[in-house]
C-alpha cells in the first residue's frame, strides 16, 4: 500500500462566515479536547491545523456550505508540491516539462491546476513550494528545479531571455480592456509581421472593421489566438483555444498551432478539453488528476496517443495511480437499426425558416424511440433554430407543424441565461425538484447523474453562485431529471472538462436504453458526436446566410458526409477505438479520400 498524507481544503467561495455558525470547528473532537485546530483569520475565515487534524471528517458533513474536503494526497509526490494558494487551499504537484520545438497538452478535470501551471511558466505566478507566505527570488527557483528540464527554462525566464506569450482562457473580458476595432488590435501587435496570414488563416476577413464589443464568443476567441501568434516568443501557452468555437473553426486553429512548431519551431503549451484536436495537434500530453479544487498531480509527459488513452482508461500505470474507476470505451461498430422495428416518437415536415437575412431549409424527417440522434455543422448554420422549430418555440413560415400533443418534450438551451430565466434565487435542488419532485429519490439518477456529476456539493447553492461549467451540468441534470418522451440538448459539452463531457454523454446513452426515449443533441466534440449518436443530422451552408439540416442520416453516412465537408478522415484507435484524426496529406489520409471513407469504423 502506499502512504498518504491528508490535506484540508476550505472553498472560500463557498464558505460563508457571515451566515455561519462555525459548526466545523465545534464539532472537530480534538477541538473539543482543547487542541487548538481551528482558528480565525483576519477576514474571518476558518483555518483547520493540518498537523492535529485527524481526518474524521465530521467537520465535512457539519458544514452548512458544503466547504470543507478532505483529500489525500499520495506521499510519494509530496516533495514535489509546487505551487500551493494558501491555508487550507489549492496545491499543485509538479509542472509541465517543455521541450523546445514541441506542442505539450495538457488535460484534466476543471481545478486540477491547467491555468495555475500556465501562469506558472508565463511568470505570473513564482512557485513557493508550498510556502505560500514567501516569495521566492528566481535563484532559489532555479535551484529548486535543479537536474530538470525546468531549471534551464526557469533561467532563462529570469534571465529575459525567454519570451513567453500567455493566452488566458476567459476571452470574454477582452471588451473590458480592449475597445478598438479588430483591425487596429492585429496592426498594433503584429511583431512577426503576419497579419494577413493570421487574418487569412483564421478567416478573420468579415469582424476587421467590427469593435470587441460587437463580437461573439467565438470570434474574440480567434481574436485572442491571433494577438497571440502575432507576438514575437519563443513559447505560445494557450489556455483552452476552442472554446466557443465549432468543429471547423477548432481545426483551422489547431492547424495553425501545429504549423507553428512545425514551420517556425517555437514551442506551445495548451490545456484543451477536446480530445480530437488535443490528439491532432500534441507532440506530448500531460495528464493532471487529483481532487478538484483540493490538489492536481501533473503526469510525466506522454506521447499524445499514449496519454488521452490513459485519459480515458482512468489509470496511469507509470504513476500506478487510478484516478477513475469506470474506462471510457467507445464502440467497435456503427449501430444498424432497422428504422422498421424502431417506433416512430416524432415526424416532422420539411420546413423553412427566415429569421432576418438568414434562411434555414430543413429536409422532413423522423426521431424514433430509444435513439439519439446528434447534429453536427458550424456555427451560425441554423441548428438552434432547428431545434427551436422542433420544440415549437417557433414556428415555420409556411408548414403547419406543431409537435404533437401527446408527446412530451424536455429542452435545454445553448445559452445558460435562459435556463435560468426568472430562478436564479432557486438552489440547485430546487431547480432540479421544480422538474421533478421524485428525481433525487430515483437510484438511477442519482448514480449517472448527481454523482458523476458531482453535483452534491452544490445541491444548496443558488444558481446565480454557480461558475459556467457548474451551471452547464446543473442545465443537464435539470432536463435529464424530466419525464419525456424526447430529450433536446444544445450544446451539452460547453464549459465543462473533458471528462465531465463523458459522464454527460455516457448518461444521455443510459437514458436512451433505459427508459426508451428518443434524445436529440447538438454538439461540437467529434468524440462525443462518435461516443452517443446512432443517427446523424448534418447541417451545411454559408453560416449567418443560410443553412440546410438533413434527414436524420445513419451515423457512417451522417459521419461521412459532415468529414468530407470538414475535409478531414478519421481512424481509430486499436486500444480504446476512439476516432483520431489523420494530418492532413498523411498516407492514410489520401489513401481514404481515394476510397471515399472519411470515417473508418473498423480498428485499424
Amino acid at each position: 500500500m502506499r502512504k498518504e498524507r491528508r490535506v484540508v481544503i476550505i472553498d472560500r467561495d463557498r464558505c460563508n462566515p457571515k451566515k455561519c455558525p462555525y459548526n466545523c470547528m465545534n464539532v472537530c473532537p480534538p477541538q473539543r479536547s482543547g487542541k487548538k485546530v481551528f482558528s480565525i483569520d483576519d477576514e474571518g475565515f476558518p483555518v483547520i491545523d493540518e498537523e492535529l487534524c485527524i481526518g474524521c471528517g465530521i467537520c465535512v458533513k457539519a458544514c452548512n456550505f458544503n466547504a470543507v474536503k478532505i483529500a489525500r494526497i499520495p506521499a510519494p509526490i509530496e516533495e514535489e508540491l509546487v505551487f500551493r494558494y494558501g491555508p487550507n487551499q489549492f496545491e499543485l504537484y509538479r509542472l509541465p516539462l517543455v521541450n523546445p520545438g514541441e506542442v505539450v497538452g495538457l488535460v484534466g478535470q476543471n481545478g486540477t491546476g491547467k491555468s495555475t501551471s500556465l501562469k506558472i511558466l508565463a511568470g505570473l505566478l513564482r512557485p513557493n513550494f508550498g510556502e505560500y507566505n514567501k516569495t521566492f527570488e528566481w535563484d532559489d527557483i532555479i535551484r529548486r528545479f535543479r537536474g530538470t528540464v525546468l531549471q534551464n527554462y526557469f533561467k532563462a525566464l529570469a534571465d529575459g531571455k525567454l519570451r513567453v506569450v500567455y493566452k488566458p482562457q476567459q476571452v470574454d473580458k477582452i471588451p473590458h480592456v480592449i475597445k478598438d476595432t479588430v483591425r487596429s488590435i492585429l496592426m498594433k501587435y503584429d511583431e512577426r509581421g503576419i497579419m494577413d496570414d493570421v487574418v487569412k488563416d483564421l478567416f478573420l476577413e468579415r469582424i476587421l472593421d467590427r469593435r470587441t464589443t460587437q463580437l461573439s464568443g467565438g470570434e474574440l476567441q480567434k481574436l485572442a489566438i491571433a494577438i497571440a501568434l502575432e507576438r514575437d516568443a519563443n513559447i505560445y501557452l494557450l489556455d483552452e483555444p476552442s472554446s466557443y468555437l465549432d468543429i471547423r473553426e477548432r481545426l483551422r486553429v489547431a492547424n495553425v498551432i501545429y504549423e507553428l512548431t512545425r514551420k517556425h519551431g517555437k514551442t506551445v503549451v495548451v490545456a484543451e478539453h477536446d480530445l480530437a484536436m488535443l490528439d491532432y495537434m500534441s507532440d506530448k500530453v500531460c495528464l493532471y488528476y487529483g481532487v478538484p479544487g483540493a490538489f492536481g498531480i501533473v503526469s510525466r509527459p506522454k506521447s499524445a496517443r499514449e496519454g488521452i488513452n490513459i485519459f480515458l482508461n482512468g489509470y496511469d500505470p507509470a504513476e500506478n495511480f487510478l484516478f477513475r474507476n469506470v474506462p471510457i470505451k467507445f464502440r467497435t461498430f456503427v449501430p444498424e437499426k432497422i428504422e422498421a422495428e424502431l417506433e416512430v416518437v416524432l415526424k416532422y415536415p420539411s420546413m423553412k425558416k427566415k429569421l432576418g437575412s438568414f434562411e434555414l431549409l430543413v429536409d422532413g424527417g423522423q426521431i424514433r424511440r430509444g435513439e439519439v440522434v446528434g447534429i453536427a455543422g458550424p456555427n451560425a448554420i441554423g441548428k438552434t433554430t432547428f431545434l427551436k422549430l422542433i420544440v415549437g418555440v417557433l414556428k415555420p413560415d409556411e408548414e403547419n407543424y406543431l409537435p404533437p400533443s401527446g408527446v412530451v418534450m424536455s429542452y435545454k438551451p445553448q445559452y445558460l441565461q435562459e435556463f435560468i430565466g426568472e430562478d436564479s434565487w432557486m438552489t440547485v435542488i430546487e431547480k432540479i425538484r421544480s422538474a421533478n419532485p421524485r428525481a433525487m429519490s430515483d437510484s438511477w439518477f442519482r448514480n449517472f447523474i448527481v454523482a458523476p456529476f458531482n453535483l452534491e456539493y452544490l445541491l444548496d447553492r443558488r444558481l446565480d453562485e454557480l461558475s459556467g461549467g457548474e451551471l452547464q451540468k446543473v442545465a443537464i441534470a435539470t432536463t435529464l431529471a424530466r419525464d419525456a418522451d424526447i430529450y433536446v440538448l444544445d450544446e451539452p459539452g460547453a464549459y465543462i472538462s473533458a471528462e465531465d463531457r463523458f459522464f454527460v454523454a455516457k448518461a444521455i446513452r443510459e437514458l436512451a436504453q433505459r427508459k426508451q426515449c428518443s434524445v436529440i443533441v447538438v454538439e461540437h466534440d467529434v468524440l462525443l458526436l462518435d461516443y452517443f449518436s446512432d443517427r446523424l443530422i448534418i447541417f451545411e451552408g454559408e453560416p449567418g446566410v443560410r443553412g440546410h439540416a438533413s434527414r436524420p442520416l445513419s451515423l457512417r453516412e451522417g459521419m461521412n458526409r459532415f468529414l468530407r465537408y470538414l475535409g478531414i478522415t478519421f481512424r481509430r484507435d486499436p486500444e480504446t477505438y476512439r476516432p483520431r484524426i489523420n494530418k492532413i496529406g498523411s498516407r492514410l489520409d489520401v489513401e481514404q479520400k481515394a476510397k471515399g471513407e472519411y470515417y473508418y469504423v473498423e480498428a485499424s
